[in-house]
């Protein structure tokens, strides 16, 4: 069931990555949204009457507190441990950051939170990556927001502003080897990151309450938008 609200207000985190940019090009063409706010750290150049941009380098989230009002926040935050630079400056990317955003989303009183996590997350996992993924969901989980939306994409396709040389390699063999995707390893097969972003949109404007989506219904619900 859709929602039949509109003039809302969608507030984006990490809207110069990979679908985070996507999101923000498909949310200003959106009839749902009258105002799109998002979080950069510097200028992205984009010039739209629905755009709000907010400037910081949100080593402090705090510092842009009064700015985190609205209705349906997307978080779309990530980075690797290779560009971050340390595994603390990674869980800060990756963990810490969206958990500090949700604490003060959720004091604002924004209804929704939209969050991009990875498939295969879990708290208790061997490997780091995916531990720290699955520790945000669990925080997130934690709080109480009227709704919670993950979704676990897989390996993302699409063209990235920053070269990531592993992520590339892993492309190149997802679409080698895309015709072996079926059946239980189906989730696993690449997605492309406007794909992900329009199932965030949907899953933003339908009733529901609390939705863990992996890969392939990602798939499937952005492509019905």
């Amino acid at each position: 069931m859709t929602l039949k609200t509109k003039d809302k207000t969608a507030l984006v985190f990490g809207a110069t990555g990979l679908v985070g940019s996507e999101l923000t090009k498909l949310l200003l063409s959106n009839d749902h949204y009258d105002r799109v706010k998002i979080f950069v750290r510097k200028h992205t150049g984009i010039q739209h009457p629905k755009l709000v941009e907010v400037v910081n380098s949100l080593d402090h989230p705090d510092e842009v507190s009064t700015e985190i009002k609205g209705d349906d926040l997307f978080c779309c935050l990530g980075t690797t441990r290779e560009k971050a630079g340390s595994r603390e400056a990674f869980e800060w990317v990756d963990l810490q950051l969206p958990l500090k955003i949700a604490d003060i989303a959720l004091k604002n009183e924004v209804r929704k939170f939209l969050v991009v996590s990875s498939i295969g997350a879990k708290p208790n996992s061997r490997n780091f990556y995916l531990r720290t993924k699955g520790n945000m969901e669990q925080g997130i989980l934690a709080m109480n927001f009227e709704n919670i939306c993950i979704v676990r994409p897989s390996i993302l396709l699409g063209q990235r502003k920053e070269r990531r040389l592993g992520e590339e390699a892993g492309k190149i063999m997802v679409r080698i080897f895309s015709f072996m995707f079926n059946g239980p390893l189906k989730k696993y097969k690449g997605i492309q990151a406007e794909t992900v972003a329009r199932a965030m949109i949907r899953l933003a404007n339908t009733v529901n309450k609390r939705v863990i989506l992996e890969s392939h219904k990602l798939q499937d619900t952005g492509n019905q938008l």
